[in-house]
């Protein structure tokens, strides 16, 4: 990851947060948004911790789900714009490793290469839509709203654009943008945005029984297949299933694979080494 390295994250039980909580229970590692006070609007510190976490997830091998979820009633408002134009408005953390890059999350996100969970029970505004976008599956309660409200304020959503390019067409991108409207839920689900409606007394639940279910699978071959993916994208179409053939011959070779067919075989449950 271009913005932590292996060596930083090491340093990771000694970070002290000031905006974000995070918690690891077996392969599920979980961060909390918690700048309540602010509705979770980020600063620059807040995006460097955030980004931190996600390094930390990339790099523990035995971290195999990320859960992305929130406290108090908004998800994320966005960029907290005081905070990223007056640098004495950001509070800096100095127990954070020192950043190699400006922190990007839309960047952060697709380098973590391993499945994330969005657990929204609020409004998602602007800059929270980096956060959404770059993980593999959203869960919201009915009640939530997505808005990118940035021309009200003269400027644009120009991060979010790259975010939402894969998931949105152009005009629906430039729809939101222009007109700068709360989409409920509902909506959000039909444009693709998010993946999964859930009630507030059940949406905890069903993040939770879809990360077990991937912190059960073959976290090698997820990983893999993730990257592969990404990947995809800069390779000519004439090219692309020699590409994936040649990836999918290095995962028959691993132990996981192996394990795999013996744990088929045998009729019970394969233990995963991540190898």
């Amino acid at each position: 990851m271009r913005f932590y390295s292996e060596e930083d994250i090491q340093a990771f039980d000694n970070v002290r947060f000031l905006h974000i909580k995070t918690a690891k229970a077996g392969h599920l590692f979980t961060i909390t948004l918690a700048r309540t006070e602010k509705r979770n609007a980020f600063t620059p510190t807040m995006a460097e911790e955030i980004v931190y976490a996600l390094a930390y997830a990339h790099y523990q091998p035995d971290v195999r789900c990320v859960v992305l979820k929130a406290e108090g009633p908004v998800f994320c408002a966005g960029a907290d714009l005081n905070a990223f134009h007056d640098p004495a408005a950001n509070i800096e953390n100095v127990s954070l490793p020192r950043i190699h890059e400006e922190a990007r999350m839309g960047d952060a996100f697709n380098e973590l290469l391993k499945p994330c969970i969005a657990q929204v029970e609020g409004p998602v505004l602007a800059g929270g839509f980096l956060m959404i976008c770059g993980c593999t599956f959203v869960f919201s309660v009915p009640e939530a709203t997505f808005s990118l409200p940035e021309v009200k304020r003269g400027i644009w959503p120009m991060q979010v654009m790259a975010s939402l390019a894969p998931i949105l067409s152009e005009r629906k991108i430039l729809e939101m943008s222009i007109i700068g409207k709360a989409y409920s839920a509902e909506e959000a689900l039909e444009m693709g945005l998010i993946t999964h409606l859930a009630e507030k007394e059940r949406i905890a639940d069903e993040v939770s029984a879809l990360a077990n279910q991937i912190c059960n699978s073959a976290p090698l071959a997820i990983q893999s297949g993730m990257r592969s993916l990404q990947e995809l994208k800069k390779i000519p179409q004439n090219e692309q299933h020699t590409f994936l053939k040649s990836k999918l011959d290095e995962l028959l070779k691993t132990e996981d694979a192996q394990e795999g067919a013996s744990a088929f075989k045998e009729k019970r449950e394969p233990i995963w080494r991540g190898k």
